[in-house]
């Protein structure tokens, strides 16, 4: 069995923390491993590390580097800067772009028949990278429960037994008990799925007890998910049956964007559900995520710098400032070093509006695409202040990573090193590039429209403060010459 975990979406459901370009998934919360770590973690309790396909998007791969060389340190030194993968330890799948669930999942089929040389009868397990979910070691026997099962032929969709009548999930209604052999749990046949519901539905679901959360996991060979994406969703199975997995990747803009649901799911018949008797979430939302989280004697959940009186069955979520509630009932406060949330528990929702709003107001458009902390392949910068002519940031490279060879038209730079020893080429009058050492406390000032580089050739990460001046201080002022990155 291969595991597929789909990295690539990029959501703003929990703004202000996540943004487009640092999504949930790699985000920690009240956590020192993010969704997506833990979504590895609970895949190789039923699979080894070599079985593992993750498919994301191509601006996502060094955050699964650096998230990945967290999890296993050791095996880091197996990676160039290039991002080149020994598909001995696990695989991944750059999409060029996004298109959905079903062509993400037909490409991670093609790569594990022509790349890993499977046979068509493996099965793959299909998961989300974003959710929570516990307890891990009970969730892989469901896994290898489910393994079984796609095995017969089947395309099993993992369902969450509800707690509640809740309308932020889809729903997943059965049409009665199967009788498998070899299985450890009652499996059945899905009737049908349906859209989220208002609450008198949601309630009427419940009751019922034959209705499940649809938690977005599946399992199914490879020969089965082709035959019924050939029946029922030809436009993609059309564009995959002839072609290489390179041709597949190269053309994969033509791909519809569409999700498994919609393309398989809801057509074929034979969809089994297994029901999950686990804590489960999709962390959609503000008020999702306070549900499952560890609560105070007052009903709270906290993280960061938070100091309240009175203050009872609240989300208070601190980055940076300390946040101090007298008072407070049943909301949820996120603060970030850029922007605070403030709303009242059951209308988190309403989120996306929040962010749509952002997004039509040219003020405030980038607060939905990036952090004050903006990630590189070659490490990261935070941003301290920005006016009209000025910026200040503190820059960190990776040991032995490098920033293109570029030039700035419009501003100059003054670098001051405060930790490790940077590596400088600098072009001096004569346009011939020369090479400097900068030390901590040291610093080098780097004129407008001259060829410059940054490089740390150490074994600790550098980290300088950088000044930008000129007329104009934006991030696309960058002509680049060479790039280790091919950006």
């Amino acid at each position: 069995m291969k595991a597929v975990i789909l990295a690539g979406g990029s959501g703003t459901r929990l703004f202000p923390m996540s943004r487009k370009n640092y999504p949930k998934q790699f985000l920690k919360i009240n956590n020192d491993k993010s969704l997506f770590q833990k979504t590895i973690e609970r895949s190789l309790l039923a699979v080894n590390l070599k079985d593992l396909i993750i498919i994301t998007n191509k601006d996502y791969q060094f955050h699964i580097k650096n998230q990945f060389s967290e999890l296993f340190p050791s095996l880091f030194p197996a990676y160039n800067s290039q991002f080149t993968i020994d598909h001995s330890l696990f695989n991944l799948i750059l999409e060029p772009i996004g298109r959905n669930t079903a062509p993400a999942i037909a490409l991670a089929a093609k790569f594990a028949l022509e790349k890993l040389k499977v046979h068509k009868d493996e099965v793959l397990f299909v998961s989300p990278s974003d959710h929570i979910i516990s307890p891990m070691e009970k969730f892989a026997e469901y896994i290898k429960e489910a393994e079984k099962i796609a095995k017969e032929g089947y395309i099993v969709t993992f369902g969450i037994k509800p707690t509640k009548p809740e309308t932020g999930y889809g729903y997943i209604e059965d049409d009665g008990a199967l009788s498998l052999n070899k299985t450890n749990h009652t499996i059945y046949k899905v009737r049908k799925f349906h859209e989220k519901p208002d609450s008198e539905t949601a309630k009427r679901y419940l009751e019922k007890g034959n209705y499940y959360w649809n938690s977005g996991m599946f399992a199914f060979s490879i020969k089965t998910i082709f035959e019924e994406l050939k029946k029922h969703a030809p436009e993609i199975y059309k564009k995959v049956e002839n072609r290489t997995f390179d041709e597949v990747l190269e053309n994969f803009e033509i791909m519809p964007d569409i999700s498994i649901d919609y393309a398989v799911m809801e057509k074929t018949n034979k969809a089994v559900v297994l029901p999950l008797d686990i804590t489960w979430s999709d962390v959609g939302s503000w008020d999702a995520f306070y549900e499952v989280m560890d609560k105070d004697e007052n009903g709270n959940v906290k993280a960061g710098s938070v100091i309240g009186i009175g203050t009872k069955d609240s989300l208070i979520l601190s980055d940076k400032r300390v946040v101090s509630t007298i008072g407070l009932e049943n909301l949820i406060i996120i603060e970030t070093d850029d922007a605070l949330l403030v709303a009242k528990r059951g209308d988190s929702q309403k989120v996306k509006e929040i962010v749509n709003l952002l997004k039509k107001d040219s003020k405030f458009v980038y607060l939905t695409e990036f952090h004050t902390t903006v990630y590189r392949p070659w490490g990261s910068y935070t941003e301290f202040e920005k006016d009209e002519r000025y910026r200040i940031k503190r820059i960190t490279v990776k040991p032995g990573e490098a920033l293109s060879l570029q030039l700035h038209y419009h501003r100059s730079e003054h670098w001051v090193v405060v930790k490790g020893t940077a590596k400088v080429i600098l072009e001096d009058e004569g346009r011939e590039l020369k090479e400097f050492f900068i030390h901590e406390n040291e610093s080098i000032y780097v004129p407008k429209t001259k060829k410059h580089r940054l490089i740390n050739p150490g074994k600790v990460p550098l980290e300088i403060i950088e000044v930008q001046v000129g007329e104009y201080v934006g991030e696309d002022d960058i002509v680049r010459f060479e790039d280790k990155y091919k950006r």
